[in-house]
Order: C-alpha cells, then structure tokens, then sequence
C-alpha cells in the first residue's frame, strides 16, 4: 500500500497542470487569442488596424504596428504595478479594444505558492469588461466582487464609479479622454499608462513582447470575466479562458465569414465590446487583420454614413438594433453585401427579409454569456432556394445547429429530474431546454460553486432557453421557460406571436408577455412601438390580427398597448420582466 506522501503525490498530478501544457513539445503550443494582435503587427505592420471617430470629433486611424505598441505598453505598465484583475468600463473605444490585448498580454503575476493538497494558487492577470450601462449598485457590486486592482475607465463614465469609490478609495482609476493626442495637453491618463510602461521595458532589457505573454502559459487559465445582466439577481461573473475564446474566435472567423474579403474585412462595432468579450470578435478580427471601426453609441445615421462610406463589410447586432436600423431615414440598399451576425433575442422571418432587401445578410446565430456569445448558427442550405420566400426566411429564423468549435447541441426534456438528460423527439413539436457541451462553454461561476453545479447539472450547460428540435436537427426557440403562456391548456410561445405580430405593415417592434384570466388561466398582452410617420391604435391591431393575419385565434391578443419604446436590456434583449410589471400595473388600475 503506498503511503501518504505517494498518495498526496498522485492527487497534485492530476491537479496541476498536465504535461500536455508544455511549451516543450514541438507538435503542441497553448491556444491564446493574444497572440493574433502580434502577428496582425508582424505580417502586415502598416495595415489599417482601428477606425474611430474620438470624443473630440476627430477622425483617429491606427495600424497594426500603433496598435500592437500600445497594447505592448500598457502590459508592461500592468506588470511594473503587479495589477492582478483590471477591469474596463469604456463604451466601444480604441482605449477598450487595446487594453483586451494589454491585459492578457500582462500574463500571470507570481504572488508566491501556497502548498496545500488542492496543488498550487497563483493569481493570474485577467479582464474584467463591465457593462456601463449597468446600475451604480452592480457596477460597484461586480468590482468588488472581482476583486479589481485597477479599472481603466472612459472619462465620460467616472460618475458611474462614485458608489464603488466610496467604499474603495484607492484603487486606482486610469482614465481614457478618447483623443487623437497620444502625448501633450489633450492626452489622458491611459496615453501616459502606455508610455510609462514602454519606458519601463526600455529602462529593463528592452524584451519588448518577449517579456510578455502572448502565448499562454497555460492555455485553460482565466483570460477574462464576463458579468451577466443581472436583471433579476446579482450578476454573476463568467470564467473565460485562454483555449477557449482562442476557438470561440475561430468559430466566429469562420461562421461569420471574416476572411472572405480581400484585402480584409471592415468590422463595424456595433456590439458592446463588453457584452460576453464583444462575442470574442476583438479577436477574431484581429485574427484576420480587420479593420475595426470602433463606435461610441448607437447613432443609427452615423451607422448608414460608415456602411456607406467606409464599405462596412460584417457587424453584429440585436434584432432590436437592426429592426431600427432597417426603418430609420437613411436607409436604403446597399450596393455592396453586408454580413451582419444576429443574436441576443429570437428574430422573426419579416425582419430578416427587410435586411435582405437592404443588401444587409443575416448570419443568425445562438448563445449566452456562458458559451463566450454565438454557440450555432442558422444556416443557409441549397435545398430551400425553390421554397416560397416567407418558409425561406421562417427557416433563416431558426437557432439551427452547433458551431463549428462546438459540440452538436441537444433539447433535452425539461421535466426530467436534476442531472438526467433525456433528448426530447427531433419532431419539430415537442419542447425541451437546448443544452450545450464543448470548447466553447465557460469554465463556470466566478466565486459561485453552487451556481456552477447548477450550470452543470447533468454534465451538460443548462441554457435555460425553451425549443424544439426539428428533424434535420436545426433547434428553434419559442421560449424562456418563464415567458410560455398557457392559455386554456395551449402552449402560447410569446416569441412566436411576436414573429406574427411584426408583420403588421405599422407596427415597428413588438413585445408578448402574459396577463392574468379568470377564465383561461392567463392570456397574451402584446405593446407594441408604431414606425415614424404612422398611426395605428392597439383596436386596429386586433382587428388586423383576427381577420388578416392568419394568427390561430387562441393566440390573437385581447389587449394591445401601445407605447413609445419597448424596455430593453443594455444587449438589446426585451425586459419582459419589465412588462410583466407594466402589464400588472394595468390589471390594477381595472380593478
């Protein structure tokens, strides 16, 4: 029998990092997404990196080269302080997009090894991308949940950090002022964080990216955590690592098509960068060496100007965004193909015909924070160019298949017990959660063992998300299971009313959520927004869904209010739970 000492031995092999690790084996090296910016740099140093219009109205261009020497900079800056976890609270900023690369490029920070029989801790520099549009009280909980020692901020956004300030005084703040000055009186703190720590390579053996890590050391540590929501409980913090943003940056180079342009792609950021690491496409443009063309805010005329002008060639957006983008002033076709990736809430067929029409194309896909963004794709086959234009674009509409640098994904019965996984029939009608398994699902709950089990439960990650599984395999969301409405015994899918409902010529963006019925149990309420320059009551709507739409009766809404904008989500997602309370609001007033 071996002993103690042999048996503790054999625990930590398996604990710590395995020999499939090692830098020294000719036929393996560790994936990171970190070195695309330095090869971008050394292949084509004086290619156009970043397009951006600067919060002084000056139009900033940057090549790879600039970009890789700043990023470059402000990893030695992290490593001269010994900063661990640095958060970014920018809107869609060269600032942002450089500090992805400069972070990870930091590498891991040796604070000591603790032995102990779990192996060994060490703490590692990684990304804490924060939603700007998130609550004082969650931006302050997020930060110090993390643990930051350091937030790069926009100048624009230092009153959002007041609340966090006030119980950590000393944590560091390095503010971009978004400028096209890199040096001199118009330039910012970040400018001269970058300087400091070109300075202090120089000053050290001028290793230059050498003395960094663009390649990992270990491809399955933390490279980032991406914050979810929090619409309903606190966000929670979701562990990216190295290998798999490496590949889920693949996947999107590949599904989206970023390589198909020559001499590269013109990658508008209409994304939040913040949003599940932009969906991993800060590296996957670079991957390709794309121009990025960073954004401010959502300015739907600035939007058409740049598709125009710039030839945009890829963007990705919410249904919402595109829905606005489809009916604003300035559009009109395009004369060169648009790829445009589109996730974040299930669109309907109408809307993705109004982009066809505009030369924008829809590469719809499917994820959540947990699968790094895009997890499948929708796609496009052969067999469906003789079908009728509307089953055409109903097909487009489905969630469809798993990514490339996934694993297939399933829709198991919901009813089942906690961990037991049962596929549901691949008939089109039966309902079941979609699972996913693979490269690209997150590492788990930062902090949250509780929550990663449940995540986990079964071996699978739970998406929580409602579908059915048709016979080629391709899934199709109807629902959150909190947003079916059982009327009467009938399954009512709130996002397929909706797809019915946006057909209505005037109307503009549509939201269903369920009401209380004395008779049927509960019912659909629809609220709706009406297109610029249109009139439309919610009587007309009704009278237009029971008469013209071909909408089951069952489904057609009693009530439909209209309203002057739908609440959303900072991702574009429809806050049901916002119109549930509306909608409660309303029921009360009634009675």
């Amino acid at each position: 029998m071996s002993g103690p000492q042999s048996r503790l031995s054999k625990i930590a092999a398996h604990l710590l990092p395995s020999s499939s690790d090692s830098p020294n084996r000719p036929n393996f090296h560790p994936l990171s997404p970190t070195l695309f910016l330095l090869k971008a740099a050394q292949v084509e140093p004086e290619a156009e990196a970043i397009y951006h219009v600067t919060a002084n109205r000056k139009v900033l261009r940057r090549s790879y080269q600039e970009a890789a020497d700043r990023a470059r900079g402000l990893a030695y800056y992290i490593k001269k302080h010994q900063y661990k976890r640095v958060g970014i609270l920018c809107p869609n900023t060269p600032a942002f997009l450089e500090s992805i690369f400069g972070i990870a490029a930091a590498g891991s920070v040796n604070v000591g090894m603790i032995q102990i029989a779990e192996g060994l801790v060490t703490a590692l520099t990684f990304i804490l991308a924060i939603n700007y549009r998130l609550k004082h009280e969650d931006i302050a909980y997020i930060f110090d949940h993390a643990d930051a020692d350091a937030i790069i901020v926009d100048a624009e956004f230092l009153p959002l950090l007041d609340r966090y300030r006030e119980s950590h005084p000393n944590i560091p703040l390095i503010i971009d002022t978004d400028t096209d000055a890199t040096q001199g009186e118009l330039s910012g703190p970040f400018d001269e964080a970058v300087s400091e720590g070109l300075k202090f390579d120089r000053e050290n053996g001028n290793h230059q990216w050498d003395g960094l890590q663009a390649q990992a050391e270990h491809e399955d540590d933390l490279i980032a955590l991406a914050y979810t929501s929090g619409t309903t409980a606190k966000p929670k913090g979701v562990e990216y690592t190295h290998r798999s943003c490496y590949l889920a940056a693949f996947g999107n180079l590949i599904e989206s098509q970023l390589n198909y342009h020559t001499p590269r792609c013109r990658y508008l950021w209409t994304l939040p960068m913040f949003h599940a690491m932009g969906w991993t496409f800060p590296w996957a443009v670079t991957a390709v060496r794309g121009t990025h063309y960073c954004l401010r805010k959502i300015d739907y005329p600035e939007i058409w100007r740049l598709l125009r002008d710039e030839r945009i060639t890829h963007y990705c957006a919410a249904p919402t965004v595109n829905t606005l983008l489809c009916n604003a002033k300035e559009a009109q076709p395009l004369s060169d193909p648009v790829r445009v990736t589109v996730a974040a809430s299930p669109p309907s067929g109408h809307l993705f015909e109004q982009m066809t029409e505009l030369n924008l194309h829809p590469v719809h896909v499917y994820g959540l924070t947990e699968t790094y963004g895009p997890i499948t794709r929708g796609y496009l086959l052969p067999a469906w160019d003789n079908l009728p234009k509307q089953e055409n674009y109903q097909k487009m509409a489905r969630q469809g298949h798993g990514f490339v640098s996934s694993l297939p994904i399933r829709v198991i019965k919901p009813d089942a017990a906690e961990g037991e996984i049962i596929n549901v029939e691949q008939n089109g009608q039966e309902i079941g959660e979609i699972v996913c398994t693979g490269n690209i699902c997150a590492k788990g709950y930062y902090k949250d063992a509780e929550a990663t089990r449940k995540l986990f439960a079964g071996g699978v990650l739970h998406t929580g998300d409602l579908a059915v599984w048709h016979p080629d395999g391709a899934a199709q969301i109807l629902d959150r299971a909190k947003d079916i409405i059982i009327s009467g015994g009938e399954n009512i899918s709130s996002i397929a009313l909706e797809s019915l409902l946006a057909k209505h010529p005037n109307i503009l963006e549509v939201a269903v959520v369920a009401v209380p019925d004395s008779h049927w149990g509960e019912r659909p309420k629809a609220f709706i927004t009406v297109q610029a320059r249109k009139q439309l009551k919610g009587e007309d709507v009704i009278d237009w869904a029971k008469n013209h739409s071909g909408i089951s009766r069952f489904m057609v809404p009693r009530e439909v209010e209209v309203v002057e904008e739908l609440p959303k989500t900072s991702t574009g997602k429809l806050r049901k739970n916002v119109l549930r309370e509306w909608a409660r609001g309303a029921e009360r007033e009634k009675t």
